[in-house]
């Protein structure tokens, strides 16, 4: 239950300009704008003068039609390519959890680790952690950092390197970052496979395993998805025959629904 009244003029604000956005023309009179969200035109004016004197609208002295100004990009530039895959992840990390019972967690990458963005945790009956957005999970011994890790641009992996190499990870991730041999092997294991995995690797959490896929929208990694499971009850082969098929599927699931973002929005309006 919302704690506060809702403020109206601000909702009738928000539907002027996502009226105005969905124009085809990318221009409207008051009057369209009017039929279109079926407010009286007089509110409609009003709406559209604030939004004027604001600058996030422009009114054309030729026709008195109205039009979004750049103003209204700068509405967006916070929310980065983490923000829109958290967006849609929910439901479909949801439904893959009804397929494979046990946790999962979304992850982006954050300087020398993975941060937990998502997390199915609080629903699985099997979890053996609760709260777990906003933790960090060391990128070289844990599946979803190995996915994100193999599949990055090599020049962001080689920034990962310099951060874990300085001790910025922990001894046990720098011991492994800096040796060749290891982390080219991680990284043709995990692109042969197609996912990352670990079963007790992380000395922390010597009890858990995990499989995880990296998820690639249109050449570029946005994030990785894993199943996370009990090493004693699920071997590494059960785990991936039983859930990297649906870790793909899912995966494949987000990146749909960011494209489909993408291409219903492709002039980038707000």
């Amino acid at each position: 239950m919302a704690t506060y009244t809702n403020v109206r003029g601000l909702a009738r604000g928000l539907q002027v300009l996502r009226a105005l956005n969905a124009m085809e023309s990318g221009r409207a009179t008051s009057q369209q704008i009017s039929d279109a969200i079926g407010l009286h035109r007089t509110t409609v004016r009003r709406l559209l003068e604030t939004l004027v004197e604001e600058g996030f609208v422009r009114r054309s002295a030729s026709d008195d039609s109205f039009r979004l100004t750049l103003s209204v990009r700068s509405l967006s530039e916070g929310f980065t390519d983490d923000e829109r895959i958290a967006t849609v992840a929910p439901p479909i990390m949801g439904r893959m959890l009804q397929r494979v019972a046990w946790p999962s967690d979304l992850t982006t990458p954050d300087g020398d680790a993975m941060i937990i963005r998502e997390t199915t945790h609080r629903f699985s009956q099997l979890s053996f952690h609760r709260s777990m957005v906003g933790r960090r999970l060391p990128i070289l011994l844990t599946a979803a950092g190995r996915a994100y890790f193999a599949m990055c641009p090599d020049g962001e992996r080689e920034d990962i390197l310099d951060l874990l190499r300085s001790g910025a990870g922990g001894d046990e991730q720098k011991a492994l970052a800096s040796s060749d041999a290891l982390v080219r092997n991680l990284i043709r294991r995990v692109r042969a496979d197609g996912f990352g995995s670990n079963h007790g690797d992380w000395a922390a959490q010597s009890r858990i395993g995990a499989v995880a896929v990296a998820i690639v929208s249109r050449e570029r990694v946005l994030a990785s998805l894993n199943v996370v499971f009990l090493s004693r009850a699920v071997t590494l082969v059960e785990a991936t025959r039983r859930y990297v098929p649906d870790l793909q599927l899912a995966a494949g699931e987000m990146v749909a629904a960011l494209e489909a973002q993408d291409d219903a929005n492709p002039r980038g309006k707000a």
